[in-house]
């Protein structure tokens, strides 16, 4: 179990975790005293639900106006159907798969299967006002139970950190979006000091950090051990491997880039919807309403008990009266054969064993244990159905007997305060295009002969050339920096002030990419960094075309982190100088 330190600030300080799932969301936090040993806690209180639960539905109701109605618990309150249907009301759910990365493989998700936003609202209004409404369940959880509560908030005063889970397959275009939707719920100003307080985590690190923290690992977890953690939620798996390198302090890596499919519980909803919807076609039953009931039913009865397919499931919608023999209808109840609800289940099961099979290639280390957490792991069929498949890779599939549907909270303000997860692995291959000088004993040179450029030095360039900066597969610490050094030249001196190249991430097969033009689908923007180079000092040169003028700067990329950070370098008087860069993500305004 990794032990909390002392908080070395001088000054008191909470920190917040929004962990915002496609079905259900939950808040953990930590009020960091001086001197003292913080302690994790959940808010275990909501507006509409005061009986204890660690989360509330992630779904909002809005108005013909666009204006929100109720939001979590408060939109599942006894009634609210009533007032839905006299005040038009637009349910909005599943909003967090609109994030999803267009590169992400939908596994057969459709767009049609995601209940549109609101008209005119962007994911990051929505996203936005739910973080704003759990931000006001956290403040009036913290005011009502601590005491002294309304002083101890006013005490925080700008000194509130947030930090926000995302799926392992969000890269930085999503979490730009994030970050944009924590400035529109103003939980952060507009600022650099603002932003520095927003912070990101992938739901599969914030996983792994709570088993740990929690002492759920505590029998098996030793120095040199790795583990695999497959955190099934309601929109995505995600599954992370990781090797304890130290336990005394905790120090762990990743030893494999994180997966993530789109195969979590809503998938099961869609299919049986899809089934219900095929099987009462010609029945009375297979209207809007009684298929919403019955989904409903599904969700929180058949769904989540169904452990074994020679057995039938049930589905209760109606009353003693409804009665359809020919679709299996009695006495108010659907029900279904259980080899049918369990091919509901298949395609994600197969999806899992497919990326942990994936994982375990690519892990550097054996690895033969693994935890499944997160609110899907609930499902018995799921766990023991992965026990038995994962038993054949020699690994060995634990479900911590605890609350794991807060892990993602709880985990995400240990990854704060901890940063026990020294060393991450690259997903993808990252690097820059740009020219390379012409070489004529290079075949591949010689091919884009009529393509080559001819630089104000006079010498000549080949464009199209990818210069990988870190390769798929590097591990890269938290602390480590990576550079791409550009020599650029320029007629014009003034045309040499500002700095702007492309940050291309490849998705293809090749070991060693070294053109964009042979696969130009396989290579994506990542993201632009711009910088203002205007005090970089530039060299005076005189070649074959005359005067012109050079200067000499590295990008500084910061990888090991959870986000990505830049800077830019140059060289002034024999030192080193940094000075900020900023990142534009493609995609995102």
């Amino acid at each position: 179990m990794a032990s909390l330190k002392p908080f070395a600030g001088s000054l008191r300080k909470l920190v917040l975790a929004f962990d915002v799932g496609t079905t259900y969301s939950g808040i953990a936090y930590a009020i960091l005293d001086p001197g003292e040993v913080p302690r994790i806690q959940a808010v275990t209180r909501f507006p509409g639900q005061e009986n204890g639960d660690f989360k509330i539905p992630s779904i909002l109701y809005y108005t013909e106006e666009g204006l929100v109605r109720a939001a979590g618990a408060e939109a599942r309150v006894p009634g609210i159907e009533l007032v839905v249907e006299d005040e038009d009301l637009t349910l909005v759910e599943w909003f967090k798969l609109h994030l999803r990365p267009s590169a992400l493989d939908s596994a057969g998700l459709r767009d049609a299967d995601i209940k549109p936003l609101p008209h005119k609202k962007t994911i990051v209004e929505v996203f936005g006002y739910f973080l704003s409404y759990l931000f006001s369940c956290a403040r009036r959880y913290i005011t009502e139970t601590h005491p002294n509560g309304e002083s101890l908030w006013a005490s925080f005063g700008d000194r509130i950190d947030f930090v926000l889970s995302h799926p392992n397959g969000w890269e930085g275009a999503q979490q730009e979006k994030m970050r944009q939707a924590a400035l529109y719920a103003q939980l952060v100003p507009d600022t650099l000091a603002g932003h520095e307080r927003i912070h990101f985590v992938s739901e599969g690190e914030a996983s792994l950090l709570y088993c740990v923290d929690n002492g759920l690992a505590a029998s098996v977890i030793r120095d040199g051990v790795s583990v695999m953690v497959i955190d099934a939620g309601g929109g995505t798996i995600d599954i992370s491997t990781y090797k304890f390198v130290k336990t005394h302090p905790m120090t762990v890596e990743e030893i494999a880039p994180a997966n993530c499919v789109l195969q979590g519980s809503t998938r099961v909803n869609i299919r049986a919807r899809e089934f219900l919807q095929e099987r009462l076609r010609d029945s009375r039953y297979g209207n809007d309403e009684d298929l919403e009931t019955m989904m409903e039913s599904f969700e929180k009865s058949a769904k989540p008990t169904f452990k074994d397919p020679s057995d039938k499931s049930f589905i209760k919608f109606g009353t003693s009266r409804d009665k359809d023999l020919s679709v299996g209808i009695r006495s108010g109840q659907l029900a279904l054969d259980g080899r049918v609800v369990a091919g509901f289940f298949q395609p994600s099961i197969d999806a899992i064993i497919v990326a942990v099979r994936k994982q375990l290639e690519l892990a550097v280390d054996t690895v033969n244990l693994g935890f499944l957490v997160g609110g899907f792991a609930a499902s018995p069929w799921l766990y023991g159905t992965l026990k038995a498949s994962l038993q054949s890779f020699g690994m060995d599939l634990s479900r911590p007997d605890s609350h794991t549907n807060k892990a993602v909270a709880f985990g995400a303000v240990s990854f704060f305060l901890t940063h026990s997860v020294t060393a991450r692995v690259a997903r993808l291959t990252y690097g820059a295009q740009c020219m390379t000088e012409y070489d004529a004993s290079d075949e591949e040179h010689v091919l884009r002969g009529s393509q080559v450029v001819r630089r104000p030095s006079g010498k000549f360039h080949v464009p199209n050339y990818f210069a990988a900066i870190l390769e798929k597969g590097t591990r890269v610490g938290e602390n480590d920096e990576l550079r791409h050094s550009f020599s650029k030249e320029a007629v014009d001196a003034t045309d040499l002030d500002v700095i702007s190249t492309e940050v291309k991430c490849y998705r293809g097969s090749r070991q060693n990419p070294c053109w964009t033009d042979l696969e130009p689908h396989a290579f994506e923007t990542l993201c632009t960094i711009q910088a203002d180079t205007s005090s970089v000092a530039k060299q005076k040169q005189i070649g074959s075309r005359g005067i012109y003028y050079t200067q000499q700067v590295d990008i500084v990329l910061s990888c090991g982190l959870t986000e990505l950070k830049a800077q830019l370098a140059w060289i002034e008087n024999g030192k080193e100088k940094r000075g900020e860069a900023k990142i534009v993500y493609d995609g995102v305004p």
